[in-house]
């Protein structure tokens, strides 16, 4: 995905006459080439900017099990960003556990972790900012503690990459479906949809 959206970028800046010269050497199989024609006609949308820099902000994270990072946006503006790992103050997790991570709780969970939603979401709430009919960008859907803490602050929509079921080797997304449950909008993150 990264690669996608810095090929997106160098087709975009390009002059006209190179743009097509670029999308038949950056764009694969033959079967994207209406794709690309279409992208160099439009700019990109808000979804593939807000979870591109979702994708570059978990690369900041310091959680060596998984990197997860988080764009909290109202009326397609960025209000707050958030990535995983230890509260300020305490230890970075790569640096005093290298291979391991910090020690986890019985659920297996790392135990002094902040989840990436909830960094982004307390960021905000911090600097009374409003969140309310916010659409947050993640990179892994949220846990169900997450998803009780978006219902809670009012987020209307949640746009995810990647499951956390899959992720976590569980049987049921139980984030997705409790905010289901109580009407927080979902949806997959396509990078395609133009």
């Amino acid at each position: 995905m990264v690669g996608y959206f810095f090929d997106l970028v160098e087709i975009l800046s390009a002059k006209r006459k190179n743009r097509q010269k670029l999308c038949n050497t950056i764009f694969y199989p033959a079967h994207h080439s209406f794709r690309c024609k279409k992208l160099m006609m439009q700019r990109p949308t808000f979804d593939h900017i807000f979870m591109s820099l979702a994708i570059h902000l978990a690369e900041r994270s310091h959680c060596v099990k998984k990197k997860v990072g988080v764009v909290l946006t109202k009326e397609a503006r960025i209000i707050s960003t958030g990535y995983n790992g230890p509260p300020e103050g305490t230890y970075n997790c790569d640096e005093i556990w290298p291979k391991t991570g910090c020690a986890r709780n019985i659920k297996g969970s790392c135990s002094l972790t902040i989840h990436a939603e909830q960094n982004a979401i307390l960021y905000a709430l911090t600097h009374h900012i409003n969140v309310k009919d916010g659409v947050l960008y993640t990179t892994l859907l949220p846990c169900l503690s997450c998803a009780r803490m978006i219902f809670s602050v009012g987020i209307k929509k949640v746009i995810y990459k990647d499951a956390y079921a899959a992720y976590k080797n569980l049987d049921d997304e139980e984030g997705l479906n409790f905010l289901e449950a109580f009407g927080v909008l979902l949806e997959g993150y396509d990078p395609y949809k133009i």
